[in-house]
């Protein structure tokens, strides 16, 4: 499936979610993030029955942060100097917010540059890998802006403040091998075996109990603002919902007769 900027491929359960401007290295622009939001919504169409993605980039790279040449300085309707906070708020942040919110489980595979949104982009993943030759950049403060995409909750969570902090005040390119390093993401493959290596982790929980595997990614995002007794509660909610499941089922009655269980994502 080809939407503006955004490709689309499925394989079984699986889907293969790429952007597709790769002249740019794949650099947001409006038109991509309108594409990207259509994506997303043929993913959670039903008939398409995916249960699993991976979110990659055609050609050398991931995703090189905002597309500056399609952004005007200036607005249009007042010539005033343009809100790029009120950008975010419009274009960004309801993408953000579908992607956490989605229904499956999420593999980035880092194939080159990860910088600005696209570093944000690939922080998304459930599952992180990279290319021995990728890096990822807070390239902000070369151009005088702030860590956006939702990157200041993300990279002191995952790396701690001190490291998070160096990053996006430095501007410094970090190596997959030192990002490996550091637990921001998780495995670093050969390049020419990355998407083998993401197929065949995303073939995997493509064939999982879905609705848990659903449940397990939103009870993550969702601990790191909750007190321990509001963990404690969650997760009780979530057990019943997880545990009404025909996978879970399925699921105990396999344990119980000792073979592979055989979940259908429902």
């Amino acid at each position: 499936m080809e939407f503006a900027r955004i490709k689309l491929d499925m394989e079984d359960n699986l889907g293969i979610l790429s952007f597709n401007h790769p002249e740019v290295l794949n650099a947001v622009s409006p038109e991509m993030l309108e594409g990207l939001d259509d994506a997303l919504a043929a993913l959670e169409n039903t008939e398409h029955k995916a249960r699993a993605v991976i979110i990659t980039g055609e050609g050398k790279g991931f995703c090189s942060g905002a597309n500056l040449a399609a952004v005007p300085n200036k607005s249009p309707k007042s010539n005033k100097p343009r809100d790029m906070g009120a950008g975010l708020e419009i274009a960004y942040h309801p993408i953000l917010r579908r992607i956490r919110n989605l229904n499956m489980p999420i593999i980035t595979a880092v194939n080159g540059p990860a910088a600005g949104i696209g570093m944000s982009f690939a922080l998304m993943g459930d599952m992180i890998l990279a290319a021995n030759d990728a890096y990822f950049l807070q390239a902000f403060r070369r151009i005088g802006l702030v860590p956006d995409g939702g990157s200041t909750w993300l990279l002191p969570r995952l790396i701690g403040i001190a490291r998070a902090k160096e990053l996006a005040l430095l501007g410094e390119k970090l190596p997959a091998a030192k990002a490996l390093e550091w637990g921001l993401i998780n495995r670093v493959c050969e390049k020419d075996e990355l998407m083998s290596e993401a197929k065949k982790l995303g073939k995997e929980l493509a064939q999982g109990p879905t609705i848990a595997l659903a449940l397990i990614r939103k009870a993550f995002w969702e601990s790191t603002d909750n007190s321990y007794e509001e963990q404690l509660n969650l997760e009780r909610q979530m057990q019943k919902i997880a545990g009404q499941s025909a996978d879970s089922q399925e699921g105990i009655l396999a344990f119980v007769e000792k073979r592979k269980a055989n979940f259908q994502g429902k």
